[in-house]
């Protein structure tokens, strides 16, 4: 078997990260990220599902999940996955677009498993500079040109990626932001979203792609990755997003970002 490599560099001048995986035969969860994700498969197939939809991932696909887009991932037969992608915060992307178009709006890309071979040729110019250290400006030329590519053939306003919710399930979610450091209970979500148990199970679901606790989870490990950022101990990170032990929080931080949270915390204060 392949030996597995993780690696994560993050560009201070882009303010963009940069992630390479070898050989991970590693299955990822159903969650979500607060930023956008645009990842191509070197080699391997993999099962993906994304807002409630089947794809079967391999060699030279792209991936793109916008923010929000719930997604899962699991190995197929006994092959390894090699996987490359480019984490983009929202606060970058917005400048992206206002570069590219004049306007200062969120895209919302459309398409979540694409081909296309003049995207992957600037994708993987621009990993490699970054991988590499590049200092030149010739890198922010090629994150321009490749999100000027993924804006004019695969974007759409924001807003119309995101599914109508109820009242109810945004009330859900606002609550858990606000209370993610707590122990919440469920009846305590419930009774401020005015819904039962399981009305409230089954709409969110049907509504966000995951369970309350998956978004509340993902939306810990969101918080927990700006603090490990800014030099946070991982043990005081997980303590300060409302995880119970840090063994939970190693396990699920580890599990959704494909590193640890010492190593990723790493990758900043080195």
């Amino acid at each position: 078997m392949r030996k597995e490599t993780r690696t994560v560099v993050y560009d201070e001048e882009l303010q963009v990260e940069a992630c390479r995986f070898k050989g991970i035969m590693q299955p990822f969860p159903n969650h979500f990220h607060e930023y956008y994700v645009i990842g191509f498969v070197e080699d391997g197939e993999r099962c993906l599902s994304c807002r409630n939809r089947e794809y079967r991932i391999r060699r030279g696909d792209i991936l793109i999940f916008n923010p929000g887009d719930n997604h899962a991932c699991v190995q197929t037969g006994n092959g390894t996955l090699d996987y490359r992608s480019l984490n983009i915060s929202k606060e970058v992307m917005l400048e992206l677009v206002r570069e590219t178009t004049g306007e200062r709006s969120l895209p919302g890309f459309s398409g979540t498993v694409i081909r296309d071979d003049e995207v992957i040729c600037q994708l993987q110019s621009l990993h490699e500079l970054i991988m590499n250290g590049f200092r030149d400006f010739k890198k922010e030329e090629v994150l321009l040109f490749l999100a000027a590519l993924l804006i004019q053939r695969y974007g759409q306003p924001f807003e119309k990626c995101i599914p109508e919710c109820r009242e109810e399930i945004e009330r859900t979610c606002e609550f858990i932001e606000a209370h993610y450091t707590e122990r919440i209970r469920l009846n305590e979500i419930c009774r401020h979203a005015g819904l039962s148990k399981s009305t409230l199970l089954r709409a969110f679901t049907r509504s966000k792609g995951v369970t309350p606790y998956g978004y509340l989870e993902s939306i810990r490990i969101g918080a927990a990755r700006e603090l490990l950022k800014n030099g946070t101990a991982p043990v005081d990170a997980a303590l300060q997003t409302g995880f119970s032990d840090q063994s939970h929080f190693t396990n699920y931080f580890s599990r959704l970002i494909g590193v640890a949270p010492g190593v990723y915390r790493d990758i900043f204060v080195s």
